[in-house]
């Protein structure tokens, strides 16, 4: 256990000082940062490997508090009860472990395409991993919210100086500033939330802290005691994650993000940054406020299937690839507040596949985009067309990669969906039937992304800037996609390895979240009642 304990801060400091070094030697050899950052980011998903092989991930029934299959902890500002506290369960163990993979995959697909201040970039890369893994670790709830903040300065760089240029130069500086004001605005949003938690715990009992359970436990008595400032103090939070997630209509910042961003930032945005939202509201809104939660249920799941419906029409007017899968990542998302708020141990087992399974597919997605990129030298679907013919191995790959995006069966985003919409049926019926009839415009919008790029005839004008013959996949973009092609193909054929892992945390919110809502049903059919005998 005490080694567990020490891969903990290891797994946040290893991006760091790998980034770190990286902008050290730029000067020296323009290759080797790559390297330093490619040994960094497998590192990590060694010592995640490790973390998985030799922790427990179990849990009794009636705990107050998840059970940690390891634990790390260190004093920082004890005048405020602020501590460097690290922990590590089955959802949070996964979450990392597809952060340090796709963070290889980020290395390996920039590997060509960024040619300028590679130090520097892989500088930025690798601290807004290391960030991203500090927000699946951290509990002590300030040191959530600095790495929450922290890694959005990388990702801003990321797109401001390395993003692509649009029809007017300013395009990428405009879309990393406009991410940067939704995602601060947000995160100021939901520090009110936080601070209102600690200063309702220090009138209670006369201490400053910001441990987890400790604000759990406060959180769940004034959700009890006084359901009116739970509310405000969950929409606080939830609003937080929802910019991030994105929920419609905060979702302003994300295409934009998404099309100016180099291939590595779309990884880092699409695979992993917006499952940092899913995180916490799994992580912090429903097991604090559980009854305010299974209150507004009925309002986040309508956002969310306007988000469905809405990603999906905008990705069908979409003539940038990039684009285009910009807003399937927003329909994708109104899934994921279907589960959360459904709150049952098959939903939140299907968020879990599907977060992994979206993470990689979308990312897969993104780095093709970037090799479309680089040999036709446009994202603009209208000037592609009849690609197919000329690559033996792309064609194949974008056609699996969008089959597993649209939900083929024998994929991980199959299994997710289908656990998805099997355990939210009971609670929510109609909300889960109009979410299946979405999966029929996902089909629609990946036939039309494959039509246009692969089939039909060349764009004359377009071909003339065209390479002649273009050149395939080369071996590493081969095995970049392999990579994503298998672990797609195991999530799907046998999930039960991840579901085994993460079943002992999602048992523990199911328990904490499901009581709640029976209770709130049954006081909901009391009042109909007492109406219905005072009108008789």
């Amino acid at each position: 256990m005490e080694t567990n304990n020490l891969i903990l801060p290891a797994l946040v400091l290893i991006p760091f000082i790998a980034g770190f070094a990286c902008w050290l030697v730029d000067k020296l050899d323009q290759h080797l940062p790559r390297y330093i950052a490619l040994i960094g980011m497998l590192v990590t998903l060694v010592l995640t490997i490790v973390l998985w092989q030799t922790g427990t991930y179990n849990y009794e029934l009636g705990n107050a508090a998840p059970t940690w299959a390891a634990e790390f902890k260190l004093p920082w500002i004890q005048t405020l009860g602020i501590n460097i506290h690290l922990a590590v369960d089955g959802l949070s163990l996964l979450m990392v472990g597809l952060t340090a993979l796709l963070g290889v995959l980020a290395v390996g697909c920039s590997w060509g395409e960024i040619q300028k201040n590679v130090g520097f970039f892989h500088l930025n890369l690798l601290w807004s991993l290391g960030g991203v893994i500090g927000v699946f670790l951290a509990i002590d709830l300030f040191l959530f919210f600095f790495f929450w903040e922290m890694m959005l300065v990388p990702i801003y760089f990321l797109i401001a100086l390395w993003g692509h240029r649009g029809a007017e130069g300013k395009s990428r500086v405009y879309a990393a500033t406009k991410f940067f004001i939704y995602t601060q605005v947000a995160g100021l949003i939901m520090l009110i939330g936080i601070l209102g938690l600690v200063a309702v715990g220090y009138s209670m009992n006369g201490e400053i802290r910001f441990d987890y359970n400790y604000l759990m436990a406060v959180a769940n008595t004034i959700d009890a005691q006084a359901p009116a400032l739970a509310y405000a103090f969950m929409i606080c939070m939830f609003i937080g994650f929802a910019v991030k997630l994105p929920v419609f209509p905060l979702h302003g910042w994300l295409p934009d993000a998404h099309a100016q961003a180099p291939t590595a930032g779309s990884v880092d945005l699409a695979g992993i940054l917006i499952k940092t939202a899913a995180y916490g509201l799994l992580r912090f809104v429903i097991p604090f406020f559980p009854a305010a939660s299974a209150q507004f249920a009925d309002i986040a799941i309508i956002f969310g299937l306007i988000g469905i419906f809405y990603g999906a029409w905008c990705a069908f007017q979409q003539t940038d690839m990039k684009r285009l899968l910009a807003y399937t990542s927003i329909s994708h998302m109104g899934f994921i507040l279907l589960a959360i708020y459904a709150g049952n141990i098959l939903t939140f087992q299907g968020l879990m596949i599907m977060m992994l399974a979206h993470g990689i597919s979308s990312a897969a997605l993104f780095i093709m985009c970037g090799q479309v990129y680089e040999r036709l030298h446009t994202r603009d679907l209208r000037l592609m067309g009849g690609i197919r013919g000329q690559f033996k191995y792309l064609a194949f790959f974008l056609m699996f990669f969008v089959a597993a995006l649209v939900g083929i069966p024998g994929l991980g985003n199959f299994i997710g969906e289908f656990l998805i919409l099997m355990g939210s049926y009971a609670r929510f019926p109609v909300f889960t039937i109009l979410a299946a009839v979405s999966l029929v415009f996902a089909g629609l919008y990946g036939l039309i992304l494959i039509h246009k790029a692969l089939f039909g005839t060349p764009n004359e004008e377009q071909q003339k800037h065209y390479s002649n013959p273009l050149k395939d996949l080369n071996v590493r973009e081969m095995v970049i996609l392999l990579i994503c092609a298998l672990s797609l193909v195991w999530l799907g054929l046998y999930p039960q390895t991840f579901l085994d892992v993460s079943n002992s945390s999602m048992a523990w919110l199911a328990n904490s979240y499901i009581p709640v809502q029976e209770t709130v049903d049954t006081l909901q059919q009391a009042v109909v009642s007492a109406e219905n005998v005072e009108i008789q």
